[in-house]
């Protein structure tokens, strides 16, 4: 039992090895000149514009969620997919393939109710007053008539 466990400890210590390694021969063979622009932050290749603390639309957080609900499904049926064959073999089948219908119904439930609630629209829909809809984020729009009277 303590071979296994020197084995571990051996393939440890050579992969930290190689991850200091590799640190240690790209800091001595990549050129060093520093320069204020590369210092700079960045992300996606665009210079920063404007303060970093400011307020992000709400539906942005809505869509990442939404994202990652379906990401997640597809998460936990790739394995269910790649044995299914083999349950089918083993007659287990036709529960398998009840447990994947219903994971997908609850999913697909779930995005039925986010579209009724109107949450997938980029722009709200708001009434003005006579209560007729008017898109809220558009030019003479309700809020900008609110704000101008």
């Amino acid at each position: 039992m303590g071979f296994h466990f020197g084995n571990v400890l051996v393939f440890g210590i050579i992969a930290v090895g190689f991850i200091f390694g590799g640190l240690l021969i790209g800091k001595l063979i990549r050129p060093d000149i520093p320069d204020p622009e590369k210092r700079t932050i960045y992300e996606c290749g665009e210079r920063p514009i404007g303060p970093a603390w400011f307020r992000f639309n709400p539906r942005f957080y809505l869509f990442a969620l939404v994202f990652v609900v379906f990401d997640v499904e597809v998460a936990f049926m790739f394995p269910v997919v790649t044995v299914f064959k083999q349950w089918i073999a083993a007659g287990h089948g036709l529960v398998a393939l009840l447990e994947i219908v219903a994971f997908v119904v609850i999913l697909g439930a779930g995005l039925v109710y986010v579209w009724a609630e109107g949450d997938l629209a980029w722009v709200k829909k708001t009434l003005d007053d006579r209560g007729l809809p008017v898109a809220a984020d558009v030019p003479g729009g309700a809020r900008e008539r609110r704000e101008a009277a």
